[in-house]
C-alpha cells in the first residue's frame, strides 16, 4: 500500500457523503471565519474614530500677551480638534455636564479646557509668574480600556501641537529680547569706551592733585615752621614794642627841651663856624709866609750857585749837589716839619671850620624841627603803645594761626596720603574701565543679534528641538496589516486543530496492513496537509483581496504559508497520533504558550523569561516574523532559515507518526477499549 493510495482513502472516507462533505467545508472555513473575520473587524479601528462621541468643554477666557496681542489658544484647540475630526466632539458647556455623560456612557470621554489656558501658555514671557498650561481629560475604562490609551495619544499630541506653538512664539520674543539685549550692549561698550576715558582723565588729575598735595603737604609743613618763627618774633616784637613804648615815653621826657637846647646849639656853632674860619685864615697866611720863606732861600741859595759856577769856584754837578742837599735839609728841617704840622692843622681846622658850619647849619635846621621831632616822638610813644597793643594781639592770634597751620599741616599729609591712594585707584580704575568696555564690547559681538529669518528659524528650533525622522524599513500599511502576521499563523494553528474533531491521525485499515510504519505516518499526515493548503490558500487569497492586505511578496507569502501549514499540520498530527485524546489538549497548550510568547503584539522580549525558551523552540513565533518580513517587505534572508526550521518541524511531527504506528501496530487492551475514544 502506497503513501498516496492511503491518503486518497482517508481523503474518500471523509467525503463519502453530504454531511462529511459539509462538515470538511466547515472545517476549511475555520482560520478564515477566525483570521479574516477578526482582522476585518480590526482592519483600521482608528480611521473610525469619528463615529466615537466625545465631550467638548471650552471655558478659556483669553489671554494678552506682553506685546499686547490677543491669544486665544483653548478656541484655536477646540477649532482644530473639530476640524481634525478624529472624534466625534460635542460641544459640551459645563465641565460637569461633561463628566455626567462621561459617567453615563453618553461621551467616551471629555476633553475639558479651563479658564486659565490662554493665561497659563502666556505666563512664561514672565519670569516669576510662569504657570503651565493644563488640558483636563475624564475617561472611564468602564467605556473601552484601549480608548484610554487612544486619548493619550491624543492629547499628548495636542500638548506638543500647542506647546510648540506657543514655544515659536515665547522663543521668538525670547531671540529679539536678544537683539535688543545686543543693541544695549554695544551701547554700553560705548558708555563703557567713555567712561574709560574720563576715568583715565581723572587718573591724570588724580596725578596732578597728587603732585598739588604733595606740594600743600609741603608748605603747610613750611607755613607751620614759619608760624612757628612768627609766634616767636610776635613775642619778641610784644617785648620790643614793649621797650619801645617804654623808650620813646623816657625820649618824650628828654625831648622836651631840645627845642630850646637846639636854639642855644645852633647859635653856638655858628660862633664856633665863624672862629674856626678866622683861624684857618690865619693858618693859611702862616703858611704861605713859610713857602715863601722858603722859596726865598732857595732862590738865594740858586742864584749863589750860579755866582760860585760862575767865578769857577763850583763845577755845575757841584751845584747841582749842593743845591740837592739844600732841598734834603730843607725836607728835613723843622721848619718844614712845623710847615707840615701846621698845613695839617690848617686842614683840619678847615674841615672843623666846615664842619662847624655844617653844624652850624643842622643845629639851626634841628633848631628849627625840633618842635615837629617834639610832635613825632609824642606820637611815636603814642603808635609804639598802640603797638604794643597790637603786637600782644598779634600774639594771641598767631598762637590760633600756628594751631590753625598745625592742623592744616595734618590734613595736607591725610590729603597727600588719600591722593596718593586715590591716584593708584584711578589707575586701577582706569585699567578696570577700559578693560569693562573691551569685555563689553567681547560680549556684545557674542550675544545674538538675528534678523527675522533667523528668528523664525531658530523659534522652530527652540520650541522643538527634536524632531524625529522615521526611516521605515518596513512598514504596515494599517492597524490590519500589523495584526495579520500573528492571525493569519494563529488561524492556521486553529483550523488545523479543529481538523482532529473529524479526521483520524492514522487509520485503522492502515494499521493492519503490511506497509511500513513510515509510509503509514506520512499516509495519515496527507490529508491533514491538503486540507490545511486549501485553508492557507483561501484565508491568503481573501485577505488579499477582500481587505486589501497588499503583501509585498504575495506569492512568497502564499508559499511560506503552505510551508507553515505543513509544519503544524505535521506537528498536530504527530502529538494526536502519539499520545491519542490527551495530545488534543497538549496541541491546545502549545496553543496558548505560542499566543503569550510569539510575539505577535508586544515584543516577545517583553514577556516573562520562561516564555523566551518557549518562543525559542516552538513554531510560531518564526512564522509570525517570517510574514512580517514579506508582507511589509523587510529583509528576506531569514526566510529560507525559517523554511529550513518548519522542514525540521515537519520532520518531527513524521516522527512522533511513525512512532505512534510502531506503537499501535500492537495490541493492547487499551487498544481495544481505550479509556478515552479519539
Amino acid at each position: 500500500m502506497t503513501v498516496l493510495r492511503l491518503a486518497r482513502s482517508e481523503l474518500k472516507r471523509m467525503t463519502g457523503g453530504l454531511l462529511p462533505k459539509l462538515t470538511i467545508l466547515a472545517l476549511v472555513m475555520v482560520p478564515l471565519l477566525y483570521g479574516a473575520v477578526y482582522l476585518y473587524a480590526n482592519w483600521d479601528p482608528y480611521d473610525n474614530l469619528d463615529r466615537v462621541d466625545a465631550a467638548l468643554v471650552v471655558e478659556d477666557t483669553g489671554a494678552t500677551s506682553s506685546d499686547g496681542t490677543e491669544l486665544q489658544a483653548g478656541t484655536k484647540v477646540a477649532d482644530s480638534l473639530v476640524e481634525g475630526n478624529v472624534f466625534n466632539w460635542k460641544s459640551v458647556p459645563s465641565a460637569e455636564e461633561a463628566d455626567q455623560g462621561v459617567s453615563s456612557g453618553k461621551y467616551a470621554f471629555a476633553l475639558k479646557i479651563p479658564q486659565d489656558f490662554s493665561t497659563n501658555l502666556v505666563s512664561p514671557g514672565s519670569f516669576d509668574s510662569a504657570t503651565q498650561a493644563m488640558l483636563n481629560v475624564t475617561t472611564n475604562d468602564a467605556n473601552n480600556y484601549l480608548l484610554s490609551t487612544i486619548v493619550d495619544k491624543l492629547t499628548t499630541a495636542v500638548h506638543t501641537t500647542v506647546a510648540k506653538d506657543v514655544g515659536e512664539e515665547t522663543a521668538n520674543r525670547l531671540l529679539t529680547g536678544f537683539g535688543t539685549i545686543h543693541a544695549q550692549m554695544l551701547k554700553a561698550a560705548d558708555g563703557a569706551g567713555q567712561l574709560a576715558d574720563g576715568v583715565a582723565t581723572v587718573r591724570d588729575g588724580t596725578v596732578t592733585l597728587h603732585q598739588g598735595t604733595t606740594e600743600l603737604s609741603s608748605g603747610a609743613g613750611g607755613l607751620y615752621a614759619g608760624q612757628l618763627k612768627l609766634r616767636d618774633g610776635a613775642s619778641e616784637l610784644t617785648g620790643g614794642a614793649n621797650q619801645l613804648s617804654s623808650g620813646l615815653s623816657v625820649l618824650k621826657d628828654k625831648t622836651a627841651t631840645l627845642p630850646t637846647d637846639s636854639q642855644t646849639l645852633a647859635h653856638g656853632a655858628a660862633q664856633v663856624a665863624t672862629g674856626n674860619a678866622q683861624l684857618n685864615t690865619k693858618v693859611q697866611d702862616v703858611v704861605a709866609q713859610l713857602d715863601a720863606a722858603d722859596q726865598g732861600l732857595r732862590t738865594r741859595v740858586i742864584e749863589s750857585n750860579t755866582r760860585l759856577i760862575a767865578s769857577g769856584v763850583l763845577t755845575q754837578e757841584q751845584a747841582e749837589k749842593v743845591l740837592a742837599d739844600f732841598d734834603s735839609v730843607a725836607a728835613s728841617s723843622p721848619v718844614t716839619a712845623a710847615k707840615t704840622r701846621i698845613q695839617t692843622d690848617a686842614a683840619q681846622i678847615q674841615q672843623l671850620a666846615d664842619g662847624s658850619e655844617a653844624v652850624s647849619v643842622g643845629a639851626a635846621q634841628l633848631a628849627a624841627s625840633t618842635p615837629a621831632l617834639k610832635d613825632a616822638i609824642a606820637q611815636a610813644s603814642s603808635g609804639a603803645d598802640q603797638l604794643h597793643t597790637g603786637s600782644a594781639t598779634l600774639a594771641t592770634g598767631q598762637q590760633a594761626a600756628l594751631d590753625g597751620a598745625g592742623q592744616l599741616a595734618e590734613g595736607a599729609q591725610k590729603l597727600d596720603a588719600g591722593a596718593g591712594r586715590l591716584e593708584a585707584g584711578a589707575g586701577t580704575a582706569a585699567d578696570g574701565s577700559r578693560t569693562l568696555a573691551n569685555e563689553i564690547a567681547k560680549g556684545a559681538g557674542q550675544v545674538p543679534n538675528p534678523d527675522d529669518s533667523q528668528k523664525s528659524s531658530l523659534s522652530e528650533v527652540i520650541a522643538d528641538p527634536v524632531a524625529v525622522s522615521n526611516v521605515s524599513q518596513a512598514k504596515a500599511d494599517s492597524y490590519g496589516a500589523g495584526l495579520a502576521p500573528f492571525f493569519l499563523t494563529l488561524a492556521l494553528w486553529i483550523g488545523i486543530f479543529m481538523l482532529i474533531q473529524a479526521m483520524r491521525p492514522i487509520t485503522q485499515r492502515a494499521l493492519a496492513s503490511n506497509a511500513p510504519a513510515w509510509k503509514i505516518a506520512v499516509g495519515g499526515w496527507l490529508p491533514f496537509f491538503a486540507v490545511s493548503v486549501v485553508q492557507a490558500s483561501l484565508l491568503t487569497l481573501v485577505v488579499n483581496l477582500g481587505l486589501g492586505l497588499n503583501p509585498a511578496h504575495p506569492v512568497l507569502m502564499w508559499l511560506f504559508m503552505l510551508a507553515a501549514a505543513m509544519a503544524f499540520s505535521a506537528i498536530i498530527q504527530g502529538i494526536v497520533a502519539l499520545l491519542g485524546s490527551p495530545g488534543k489538549l497538549v496541541v491546545l497548550i502549545l496553543l496558548v504558550l505560542q499566543l503569550v510568547s510569539s510575539g505577535g503584539t508586544f515584543p516577545w522580549q517583553t514577556t516573562p523569561a520562561p516564555l523566551h525558551v518557549v518562543h525559542e523552540v516552538l513554531p510560531m513565533g518564526y512564522v509570525v516574523t517570517g510574514m512580517r518580513h514579506l508582507i511589509y517587505g523587510a529583509d528576506l534572508s531569514m526566510i529560507a532559515p525559517t523554511v529550513l526550521g518548519l522542514l525540521g518541524y515537519t520532520v518531527l511531527g513524521a516522527a512522533m507518526s511513525t512512532l505512534a504506528v510502531r506503537k499501535r501496530k500492537f495490541w493492547t487492551l487499551k487498544t481495544l477499549k481505550p479509556e478515552i475514544a479519539v
